[in-house]
């Protein structure tokens, strides 16, 4: 097997209405799919940079689909590394856990039927969490913090990134809004997924 290779092609400025930063696009030999690094003041060699790894979620973060927590996630990321003018918030394109759009919708369909986001994703063949973080590793080591506070509720995101040799020396939640029609996909991440998450099985806040 080849070992993984990470290359930064390009980077531009982006005004957003949480403040400038720059998007860097990323290639890598693992996959054909373009990754991204939005990144907000000097971040090489620095301590505790906020770091925020987001995978892709269209329904979500283009549609603004409320069954899922993704959209919310992205907008908050964006504001807490604004607030610090510090941070790096890399986009993967790792749709639907991994599985990708299509297997996406059909687990949607699956848990209209009942089921929830972990069993639909088993009924189509696939694991409950499909995501590999290791583009996302090599990212950060071109980019150069020296170790990061990572934006989860996440604790897999959190084990990945050190067992790939980041310096992760906290976790700050991101937490948003519970909804009607999220709550049974939070519910579902909390006690399936273990993520750190105050939901009840009434799927109200705790």
């Amino acid at each position: 097997m080849r070992a993984l290779k990470v290359e930064q092609l390009t980077c531009a400025r982006i005004p957003t209405a949480h403040g400038r930063f720059e998007l860097c696009l990323y290639s890598s030999n693992q996959d054909d799919k373009d990754h991204l690094a939005l990144v907000m003041g000097e971040v090489s060699g620095r301590r505790d940079v906020l770091v925020r790894m987001h995978s892709e979620c269209f329904t979500g973060d283009v549609l603004g689909s409320r069954r899922c927590d993704c959209g919310p996630q992205l907008t908050e990321a964006m504001r807490v590394i604004s607030e610090e003018r510090r941070g790096v918030l890399i986009y993967l394109r790792q749709e639907g856990r991994g599985i990708g759009l299509r297997d996406k919708l059909r687990a949607y369909n699956l848990q209209d039927d009942g089921y929830d986001t972990v069993e639909a994703n088993w009924l189509l063949g696939h694991q409950a969490d499909e995501r590999d973080y290791s583009v996302a590793a090599k990212i950060l080591e071109d980019l150069g913090p020296s170790s990061v506070r990572l934006l989860t509720n996440n604790p897999q995101k959190i084990n990945s990134l050190r067992k790939l040799g980041i310096s992760v020396t906290d976790r700050i939640p991101l937490e948003t809004e519970i909804t009607a029609e999220n709550a049974d996909y939070l519910r579902a991440k909390a006690i399936r997924l273990n993520h750190f998450l105050a939901v009840g099985r009434d799927g109200q806040p705790t």
